[in-house]
């Protein structure tokens, strides 16, 4: 018997099924099944709402406000978050920089900062990438200069997930320059509230802007807003990016996706009076990627109970990301002719601008074009190909 089919993990997946069906705020179901986009004020609600269970510090020490699960506990979690259709946890604060604070932070940091993520009064933004320096991390120019007691930033982050929802950032910064480009490097959090911070949101092809370009220019951060050691940066980093690339897998809502492709294809005209469920081309594609999801999913049931190497975590984060990136083609395919609109998805109602068309098509055009960038961020699937090589002795 799987482990996950014990009798007091059968009861934690009904209470998680319980929530999702009545407690869990109806409004931010219906808008993401609805397929439209929420704003700020619902992802408040859906993270206030597993708050109030105890359940959004999903990978924190019970004693620093999380949930203290087991790791079986936390993947039926989200396996169930998933395939209720609920709002994805935004990971900057919850996931990545949470876990990073309540293992290195100094107890000012844990009394202020986590708090504040929990309670969703206080949103993050992570800052790694840079316009010179993006799969090559390391390569970061981003300077923090000592002051005193203050640390002046200047140079630029982008492609910054969330920042103009942000009231935080932690950044990369270069502190010291040092043969070995991965030394020198410090971890700093800043307001993005600071004089000298400016948000620029990049519009994208669908005309959302979830991403932005953050500019620091002479931007005075307290020296106490850093993270552990100076020049350790890169260190924490690497525990926060196997955090990071672990978070793609999301089985439940792979099979939730996979389960109505199967039956929109039943749905779908092909040719001669059938249907694309009758396409063997189409149906093998589709078996293929339902067993590639399975291989996932038992690797990674594998390693629950053992510290994952990076370079597993690696191969994992490949495999996860191409197969999302398989399923938006399978709805892209059964979209058809269809698939060439572009509507606006953050107004109620949105579908009454084109009734022609198939309810799914945007979503499934725009999800294409989102998914594409999986296997670029959290380490482009050539960095991680690389750090598989060399844990071969390559």
């Amino acid at each position: 018997m799987s482990t996950l089919e014990l009798p007091e993990l059968r009861a934690f997946r009904d209470q998680v099924r319980g929530f999702f069906a009545t407690d869990y705020p109806r409004h931010v179901l219906d808008k993401l099944r609805a397929g439209q986009r929420l704003e700020k004020a619902d992802q408040i609600a859906s993270q206030q709402a597993l708050n109030r269970r105890g359940w959004l510090g999903v990978s924190w020490p019970k004693k620093r406000g999380g949930t203290g699960w087991t790791p079986q506990q936390r993947y039926i979690f989200d396996y169930e978050l998933d395939q209720a259709g609920a709002a994805t946890i935004i990971p900057m604060g919850v996931i990545y920089i949470g876990p990073i604070v309540c293992a290195f932070g100094t107890p000012q940091q844990q009394r202020e900062w986590l708090p504040a993520i929990l309670e969703s009064r206080s949103f993050w933004a992570q800052g790694y990438s840079e316009p010179g320096a993006g799969s090559d991390l390391a390569g970061l120019g981003l300077r923090a200069e000592r002051d005193g007691d203050h640390y002046i930033l200047n140079g630029t982050k982008i492609w910054t997930s969330g920042a103009h929802w942000a009231d935080w950032i932690f950044c990369l910064a270069r502190t010291s320059k040092e043969a070995r480009k991965q030394d020198g490097i410090s971890m700093i959090c800043a307001d993005l509230r600071s004089p000298g911070v400016t948000v620029y949101p990049i519009p994208l092809i669908d005309g959302s802007a979830e991403l932005n370009r953050v500019e620091f220019i002479d931007v005075r951060v307290p020296v106490e807003s850093r993270i552990g050691d100076e020049g350790r940066g890169w260190f924490y980093a690497n525990v926060l990016l196997k955090n990071e690339r672990l978070s793609y897998a999301h089985i439940g809502a792979k099979r939730r996706d996979l389960a109505a492709i199967r039956r929109r294809a039943a749905q779908t005209p092909w040719r001669g009076g059938q249907t694309m469920a009758q396409d063997p081309a189409f149906q093998r594609r589709l078996s293929v990627c339902e067993i590639r999801l399975d291989m996932i999913e038992q690797t990674i049931l594998s390693w629950l109970d053992r510290d994952i190497p990076m370079a597993t975590a690696a191969m994992l984060k490949i495999a996860s990301t191409e197969c999302a990136q398989e399923v938006t083609e399978l709805a892209i395919e059964l979209a058809g002719p269809h698939r060439a609109a572009m509507l606006d998805r953050t107004v109620t109602g949105w579908q009454a601008a084109a009734p022609h068309l198939a309810p799914h098509a945007p979503v499934a055009i725009q999800s294409y074009f989102f998914e594409r960038a999986q296997t670029i961020y959290g380490g482009s699937t050539e960095i991680q190909k690389n750090i598989i090589w060399r844990s071969l002795g390559g």
